[in-house]
């Protein structure tokens, strides 16, 4: 007895024939020097229903081929790509987002479970089309079929390489679409995931989508599998057709397969010149010849939903049509997984707590009673600039390196349609502003009263708002350079940035004693605006005077007012050096999104 069940037929994929001519790719290889053509000038045709293998050497434009055709290299190119549907002819721009390009290195937040991973990408790909009951079968249908049934519970950061390139395929199933780009899909793989990974993709062109992916030497009865092979050498075509035609295509150029040798192998070892440089024959040769394609007959799809038409369920059937969310829905997706990631990783959030933590209460102790006592001013003030320095350093190093390891998926998602960069870095901020300011809280709250700063509400709070914005600062320049620099330099530049900024802060040299021309550049350094923010926040808005221990005999600096005009800050207003800071919070993270924009926008 069967369960009763509601399938959902979504629309069929669009089929799409992909054709491009005389396809040319140069590269610049260093500084003025010449341009280097990788793609000279080749042409061909990629089916709808086929799987199609491009395939080369090292070095012979496979990888650039397939980045010229999705899109991801587009500049110096010459030549046409058209995209050929059902209805009409179009150019890249009309089906610029009806095609996914699957990497070679699999991008999953490794911090997800397949199910938890599947379930985002369905919500950020097709949103409230289906009911979350719908999406469930339909997720559960394509983990089936691509057998990750078993890994629905597991972390992706513990999936076999097999287990991670199937989620990778799996992830954009979700919407359906009808051209897929792979490359490398098989690398890392033993034989017998190679085998099924490309059993996979066979099935899934069976059903009209047009796939092609970069090989580099299948084995025999992998090679088989394909419906159309590209073989690429010196940047020219030297065949294209199918498999079944190589070794009579070759034997009419006198080029001989020797019997049970892999024919994958052999037309590599042709191409590489180990038999003779026959590549400029083959090249005219594949010019001037017709595509050897095999007839194919894309056979109808017999499974509704994972389940075949003549299977005794008793179901009620709904058409649905599917509409991308919004942004603002993707938004709130987003949101969402930024706050579970930043809340299972433990070192990016409950360590630091606890860093925080300790290190606050080292200070307070360090720095005891500086905050009360007339005799200590000069050691609070240290204090003071520590606070900043730490702040600093603990915020705007992991934001170095936070980009940078994101990169490859943001990336991908971004080019795959998922949503829009400036929905990501919304959620992004959204996200982990307030976790900063929870960091900063902890940091304030322990060493202040620790250090036995005054117990007035309004100073903690103006010395609470102080750090926040230090912090939230710091990590926006962290930002901004993690998304100009690779991570080894960022770290670097960092630290080297921080040290110029402190020495402009007004403590290690007095404003008033710095030379009148370095005088200037201390309006550059955002640490001197938290600095004297901090310094207002203590001894600011007319506080008395400090008591002075009876164990010493003069206390300098038991006024507030000598201290502030020693500083060269009584003239300083809390909120001016306020706004000053919550405009490089801004600066700095619209600067910081449009470096990120651009270097997505670059070639891979």
């Amino acid at each position: 007895m069967y369960q009763r069940s509601v399938l959902i037929n979504l629309p069929k994929a669009q089929t799409i024939d992909i054709e491009f001519t005389n396809i040319s790719y140069q590269v610049r290889t260093g500084f003025r020097s010449p341009k280097k053509p990788i793609l000279k000038g080749v042409s061909g045709c990629f089916k709808s229903g086929e799987l199609t293998a491009i395939m080369g050497p090292s070095g012979a434009g496979k990888s650039t081929l397939l980045n010229v055709l999705t899109g991801f290299q587009g500049y110096d190119i010459s030549g046409s790509i058209e995209y050929t549907s059902e209805d009409n002819q179009h150019g890249w721009s009309m089906y610029r987002k009806a095609a996914c390009y699957i990497q070679q290195d699999d991008q999953l937040h490794s911090l997800f479970t397949t199910i938890e991973s599947m379930t985002i990408a369905a919500n950020l790909k097709i949103g409230s089309s289906l009911n979350d009951k719908a999406k469930q079968m339909l997720i559960d249908d394509i983990l089936e079929t691509l057998d990750l049934t078993k890994t629905k519970e597991t972390r992706c950061d513990r999936l076999s390489g097999g287990q991670r390139k199937r989620l990778s395929i799996a992830l954009e199933l979700i919407d359906n679409p009808p051209i897929l780009f792979l490359d490398e899909p098989t690398t890392g793989l033993d034989s017998s995931s190679t085998l099924q990974c490309i059993a996979m993709l066979k099935n899934l062109a069976s059903d009209g989508r047009t796939i092609v992916c970069t090989i580099h030497q299948p084995s025999a009865a992998i090679y088989e599998m394909f419906d159309h092979v590209y073989l690429l050498a010196d940047g020219h075509c030297m065949y294209q057709g199918a498999p079944s035609n190589t070794i009579s295509y070759f034997a009419n150029s006198g080029l001989h397969c020797p019997q049970y040798h892999n024919p994958a192998d052999y037309i590599i070892e042709v191409v590489s010149k180990e038999y003779g440089n026959f590549n400029e024959q083959l090249s005219l040769t594949a010019k001037g010849t017709r595509c050897w394609r095999t007839p194919l007959f894309v056979k109808t799809p017999i499974y509704v939903n994972g389940l075949p038409n003549n299977s005794s369920v008793d179901c009620k059937k709904a058409t649905v049509f599917i509409n991308p969310p919004s942004e603002l829905a993707r938004f709130w997706v987003l949101l969402n997984r930024c706050i579970i990631q930043l809340y299972r990783d433990w070192t990016v959030t409950h360590l630091k707590i606890v860093l925080h933590f300790l290190v606050a209460v080292i200070l307070g102790l360090v720095f005891v009673d500086a905050g009360s006592d007339g005799s200590k001013t000069i050691n609070n003030i240290g204090f003071l600039l520590i606070t900043c320095i730490y702040l600093c350093y603990t915020s705007m190093l992991p934001a170095v390196l936070r980009f940078p390891t994101e990169l490859p998926i943001l990336k991908k998602e971004k080019f795959n349609n998922w949503y829009q960069l400036r929905t990501f870095y919304a959620a992004f901020l959204a996200a982990n502003i307030p976790v900063q300011m929870i960091f900063a809280v902890v940091y304030t709250t322990v060493s202040y009263f620790l250090s036995r700063q005054p117990l007035d509400l309004n100073r903690f709070l103006m010395f609470l708002i102080v750090t926040m914005m230090t912090t939230v600062v710091a990590e926006s320049i962290g930002l901004l350079i993690g998304t100009t620099t690779n991570p080894i330099n960022g770290t670097f530049i960092g630290a080297i940035l921080t040290a110029v900024l402190l020495l402009f802060a007004g403590f290690l040299v007095f404003l008033r004693h710095m030379p009148r021309f370095m005088y200037y550049f201390t309006y550059l350094s955002y640490l001197r605006y938290a600095l004297q923010g901090l310094v207002q926040a203590i001894y600011g808005n007319n506080r008395e005077k400090l008591p002075c221990p009876s164990s010493v005999d003069y206390c300098h600096y038991r006024s507030p007012s000598s201290i502030l005009t020693e500083l060269a800050m009584a003239d300083a207003i809390f909120w001016v050096d306020m706004m000053i800071l919550v405009g490089y919070f801004v600066a700095f993270r619209v600067i910081g999104y449009c470096t990120l924009k651009k270097k997505l926008s670059g070639a891979i």
